[in-house]
């Protein structure tokens, strides 16, 4: 099959693009490179993959690019509130704009599978699971762009959204300021952190899980295409207090303390079922245990904090 991924070499596409790879696909990447990153390097060597420094806005490059391809993931987005709140202009055009442009360029046999994040649901009820049907109520500008174009690409047909959980773990092109990421490295070099609303919880995802969840739409599309998937591990809908403690069986020497005065400006707080996409046959590889243990390892390289969306 052949495979359309922008932003193919940013922190998802940098774990999925090889996996395509191994699993015989032909593989078209477009990346405008932003951060600099060489995540893709190692895969040059395969004749099946096509890299194209470019600008997912730019409809002359992208229309060549869906020409002749099965399906298309759009991977390409300013990702987190932050960055979002940061550069709210792009955000807009590479969030939304981008994708529209997208569906409304494609052929209506050409596939696509998008991700989007389960932070859509905001503000959940205590104790109680968001599941697919749950009401949307996102708190932030990139939670809102998620919401909306995912609402079109669904209504676009012959799609698939995932709505990712935190994502977490190593990646070639690592980011830090996700929770699990972010929380883990300053165990390894701070050995402290200052909690705020410390039971605000959330689900998480391990990164190369993500990639196993694209491929198995892939090979399961025609008996989930036109619906939303939650996609995290279910063991792990945690607080950030939760969090610290399982950091802290691995590091005992990691002192975290709630913070008295300040408040997190992410106010996110849910719970999440993932059981719709685990009745289709889908089973998380990693734990969070492993996650940490890997990250751990990887921090023992990783010495400053570079690897930021920012």
């Amino acid at each position: 099959m052949k495979i359309l991924v922008t932003g193919g070499a940013g922190y998802i596409g940098s774990v999925l693009v090889p996996t395509l790879l191994r699993n015989g696909h032909e593989v078209i990447v477009v990346d405008n490179f932003m951060y600099n990153q060489q995540s893709l390097l190692d895969c040059c060597n395969d004749k099946n993959l096509t890299i194209i420094r470019g600008d997912v806005r730019d409809k002359s490059l992208i229309s060549k690019c869906m020409a002749n391809v099965d399906a298309i993931f759009p991977l390409a987005c300013l990702t987190g509130a932050p960055l979002c709140s940061k550069d709210p202009i792009g955000a807009q055009t590479i969030n939304f704009d981008a994708i529209k442009m997208i569906l409304d360029m494609r052929k209506p046999d050409q596939k696509i599978i998008f991700p989007t994040t389960n932070s859509g649901y905001g503000i959940g009820q205590e104790g109680i699971f968001c599941t697919e049907d749950t009401p949307l109520n996102p708190i932030s500008l990139y939670g809102r762009l998620k919401v909306d174009i995912e609402k079109l690409v669904l209504e676009s047909g012959n799609s698939i959204t995932l709505r990712l959980a935190t994502v977490m773990g190593t990646s070639p092109r690592m980011r830090l300021d996700l929770l699990v990421n972010d929380f883990t490295y300053r165990a390894v070099n701070d050995g402290f952190l200052v909690l705020f609303e410390p039971h605000f919880k959330r689900n998480y995802i391990h990164v190369r899980d993500v990639a196993k969840a694209f491929i198995h739409c892939l090979e399961n599309f025609e008996t989930m295409k036109g619906e939303p998937y939650n996609v995290g591990l279910s063991e792990a809908n945690l607080s950030k207090w939760e969090l610290c403690e399982a950091i802290q069986k691995q590091l005992p020497n990691f002192y975290f303390v709630e913070g008295k005065i300040g408040e997190d400006p992410d106010k996110r707080d849910y719970i999440v079922s993932n059981e719709k996409i685990e009745k289709t046959g889908f089973v998380p590889d990693y734990s969070l245990k492993y996650s940490i243990t890997e990250l751990i390892k990887g921090y023992q390289i990783i010495k400053r904090n570079q690897y930021a969306n920012v």
